[in-house]
């Protein structure tokens, strides 16, 4: 330990425990990488510079210290580490940047609504909320969001209207939800920030592969935030925010009749586990 890092460390003895223990890790792991890197003047002020324009690129519709976080695998390492839970539960994802207010729709609704409804191949998306004994959870509150058939969300397109392709569904008195829409495309990440620098920089590809974002909550269960993957996607090996799990990806099934649908679709299930609040693991 240097003496500048000892004398840091000394200093820092606030009133939270939670808050020195999170600081004092966090400049050692500074310093260090100072140490190994041994940043010249002009690269520290560049990276410095970097943070600000981060800030700058941040919205009410996008975050892109959220997206810089996913694309240097942040975020999947703080969910893996805050999301333990019994065998059998539905696996965590990240949420991602394009979260947003859904509209509240009745079972079976359709989700799209914009100009891709005629152009996207349509999808009926159902399953249940259950706990890890596989009882249901009625009354639990799925929100969804998705891409389009091109690869954007409403808040980045204007042929959308805010709330397409977004829905907060209620599970009935056996935990089931459905609904209706297109099927979602594989797409970039937004590279015209600090984050689309960073993935050229470092020579990665930008692109997520197709997949349903889903946020359950249920009453006495912990939040659970994930994804839906479809099956055969070309990215599901190199996904750009390091999001995939084998457990999450759904293999879309033909159909032609069935759930109030005119005409040929493809069909999900996809059935989620919540974890009790109180569950602890046993050691």
């Amino acid at each position: 330990m240097t003496p500048l890092l000892r004398q840091v460390l000394s200093q820092i003895d606030g009133p939270d425990p939670r808050i020195n223990e999170v600081v004092s890790a966090l400049v050692r792991h500074l310093h260090a990488f100072v140490e190994e890197v041994r940043p010249t003047e002009g690269e520290w002020n560049a990276g410095l510079g970097f943070l600000i324009e981060t800030g700058r690129m941040c919205t009410a519709h996008r975050n892109e210290f959220i997206l810089l976080s996913d694309m240097l695998g942040l975020t999947s390492a703080v969910d893996a580490v805050n999301n333990e839970g019994p065998e059998g539960m539905t696996p965590s994802s990240v949420e991602g940047p394009f979260h947003s207010p859904a509209p509240e729709r009745q079972p079976g609704a359709w989700i799209s609504n914009g100009p891709e409804r005629e152009r996207g191949v349509p999808m009926v998306v159902h399953g249940r909320v259950l706990d890890c004994d596989g009882m249901p959870l009625p009354g639990a509150v799925v929100d969804v969001w998705q891409a389009n058939d091109t690869g954007l969300y409403d808040t980045q397109d204007d042929t959308q209207d805010l709330g397409n392709l977004r829905g907060l569904f209620t599970t009935d008195v056996e935990g089931r939800y459905w609904f209706r829409t297109i099927r979602p495309s594989s797409y970039p990440v937004p590279t015209d920030g600090t984050a689309g620098r960073l993935l050229e920089a470092i020579g990665r590809h930008p692109m997520r592969p197709a997949h349903f974002h889903y946020r359950v909550t249920a009453t006495g269960y912990r939040p659970l935030t994930t994804h839906v993957f479809l099956a055969g996607d070309p990215y599901l090996g190199s996904d750009a925010a390091y999001a995939v799990k084998d457990e999450l990806i759904r293999e879309p099934v033909p159909r032609t009749e069935g759930w109030g649908m005119d005409g040929p679709y493809e069909e999900i299930e996809f059935d989620i586990k919540l974890v009790p609040l109180d569950w602890k693991e046993e050691r």
